[in-house]
């Protein structure tokens, strides 16, 4: 993806290589799922700047999911500190985590030195009843990397455009250069 200079004032300039991993999801085995995104960015391996993992990539999109929720530490977060330090690349993808307040649908965006930021998902998918599993996020997050401000957001929230809305700030520069979305659409 390439953005041009002289865009907007503060636009970045330059290239931000990205790989999307997109794959059949082992139900509600996190373990099983982590190998096997694992061996696939190993066998299609090629320089990258960020790689974007789908929505509940552990586990795969399901409400009974939050029975077996991660801790904040927990070893997928691990896993995608390993792989970020292994491609050079921040890794950025969501799942299920229990904090002491209920189980959020959290997005990480991990990068190879090991800090990270994360996203509790704002926008519950009613109709599936989520928000009667889940805890909604209430903020935004914007991520700088490389040279990029990325707006991270999970799925359902693609269906509230005030909320994904790229506002400038009084110098004119805009909030974010990338808006990016995973989402898990069985």
């Amino acid at each position: 993806m390439q953005r041009t200079s002289g865009a907007a004032p503060g636009a970045v300039a330059g290239d931000l290589r990205i790989t999307l991993v997109q794959r059949e999801t082992v139900w509600h085995d996190p373990e099983a799922n982590r190998a096997g995104i694992a061996a696939d960015l190993a066998a299609h391996a090629t320089p990258t700047d960020l790689i974007v993992l789908p929505e509940t990539f552990t586990t795969g999109f399901s409400n009974e999911a939050v029975a077996t929720a991660e801790a904040p530490d927990g070893p997928t977060r691990a896993w995608m500190h390993a792989l970020a330090r292994q491609h050079g690349a921040a890794v950025v993808g969501s799942l299920p985590v229990r904090e002491a307040d209920g189980v959020r649908n959290r997005l990480l965006f991990a990068r190879p030195d090991g800090t990270d930021d994360r996203y509790d998902k704002r926008h519950l998918f009613r109709m599936a009843r989520e928000h009667e599993r889940y805890v909604a996020g209430r903020d935004a997050l914007t991520v700088a990397w490389r040279g990029w401000r990325i707006r991270p957001l999970v799925c359902y929230d693609l269906r509230f455009p005030v909320f994904a809305r790229n506002r400038a700030h009084p110098d004119g520069t805009l909030a974010y250069d990338l808006l990016l979305f995973v989402a898990n659409w069985p």
